[in-house]
């Protein structure tokens, strides 16, 4: 028995010598111009041949999609065919376009299939651009993107470090540490739109893990309380804590008292850096928080939370996550040079993540699933 076993041990090394050979072999016919003529013609190849031409002009492409879709926001294209199908003419007029320009707009946004071109010349919403309709938040971060193309413009130097302070890291200071003496107006514009972001992923979080089983929630990092707002409307009974920098909690402070919760709620100002969070609630979430850190901030952060927490008390974390089928264009390429750009932080792997909250002493960690892990996963750990 032992021998058989020792004879066949080899046989996985052999085996990847034989891939490796194989990958090897393929990538050097897929580089060679005759064989992407000859695959481009042939019957059973040509389909594929095609698909992998069109991916590769839409990644050379993408700005000129992106920045499509932008103007279809700016000029409100997608308000103007909320109602119902317009004609091109009437759409120039109220774009302010010329109609070469409009007819040029209208052509380009049909082709993403934001818009449809029907038979009798008018044009109508599609799909997605309907969704944008009802989801205000996402325009919101297709406007803040300017900041993020900015930054890219040499890509090379941001990931050698060489490309000096970028527009996302003045826009998220808090991301550095370099926000202490933030005023309400300062941090305006991003609690804005931390507030927009949440609201797009509120209801799946606790449609995954419903609070209904806890007392007490404190939102770390909760910006503005879209989050905490959708909590408390969700869970009658429970009380609110929201902690965040100073500036945003006394604006979060503001827009739970606007919403109806001033009665059960409080907004406390502070920064986790300092290894402290306040006590007092059986549940803490971090809400799209922990991806914005590195690992020794997310550590501090962990063991604050555990810390803060009874025994048995739960922490929820809800963020994209690397490693989630069908996302990682999302995870390993937008957020990895988005969060490169801000100065810190990266998506993690559900592993990753894992192993940190038990460093930290977390136990039990389980995934909650979501209804559009895209858009973020929920991890619920105990202390």
């Amino acid at each position: 028995m032992a021998r058989g076993a020792a004879i066949g041990s080899p046989q996985p090394a052999r085996d990847d010598n034989w891939r490796a050979r194989w990958r090897a072999f393929r990538t050097r016919m897929v580089a060679d111009p005759r064989f992407q003529r000859w695959a481009a013609g042939f019957p059973l190849t040509r389909r594929i041949a095609r698909s992998n031409t069109r991916a590769l002009f839409d990644l050379c492409a993408g700005f000129t999609y992106s920045q499509t879709l932008f103007a279809c926001l700016r000029l409100d294209l997608f308000g103007f065919l909320s109602e119902g199908p317009v004609d091109t003419a009437t759409l120039a007029g109220q774009m302010d376009l010329a109609p070469d320009a409009a007819s040029r707009l209208l052509r380009a946004a049909a082709s993403l299939r934001l818009i449809q071109a029907l038979p009798d010349g008018r044009f109508a919403l599609a799909d997605l651009g309907a969704a944008l309709i009802g989801n205000p938040a996402i325009g919101r971060m297709i406007e803040h993107h300017a900041l993020l193309y900015d930054d890219l413009r040499d890509p090379v130097a941001l990931l050698r470090g060489e490309a000096g302070p970028t527009r996302l890291a003045g826009y998220w200071p808090y991301a550095t540490g370099d926000a202490a003496s933030l005023t309400s107006e300062a941090v305006a514009p991003y609690g804005g739109l931390m507030a927009a972001s949440q609201a797009l992923i509120a209801e799946d979080i606790l449609a995954a893990y419903p609070l209904s089983r806890h007392r007490s929630l404190m939102d770390v990092g909760g910006g503005e309380g879209a989050f905490l707002a959708a909590a408390g409307r969700a869970t009658p009974m429970l009380q609110l804590t929201l902690f965040d920098l100073p500036a945003v909690a006394e604006r979060g402070q503001a827009h739970l008292a606007r919403d109806g919760f001033g009665g059960r709620s409080r907004a406390i100002g502070g920064s986790f850096r300092d290894g402290r969070l306040p006590g007092g609630a059986d549940a803490i979430s971090l809400v799209r928080v922990v991806h914005d850190h590195d690992d020794d901030t997310v550590r501090i952060l962990l063991r604050a939370a555990r810390e803060a927490l009874p025994p048995g008390g739960t922490l929820i974390i809800a963020e994209p996550m690397s490693g989630t089928c069908g996302a990682e264009p999302v995870t390993d390429a937008y957020f990895g040079f988005y969060l490169l750009a801000m100065g810190s932080g990266r998506c993690r792997t559900v592993a990753e993540l894992t192993g940190l909250l038990r460093e930290a002493g977390f136990q039990h960690v389980r995934e909650a699933a979501t209804r559009r892990p895209l858009l973020a996963r929920v991890l619920v750990s105990t202390r």
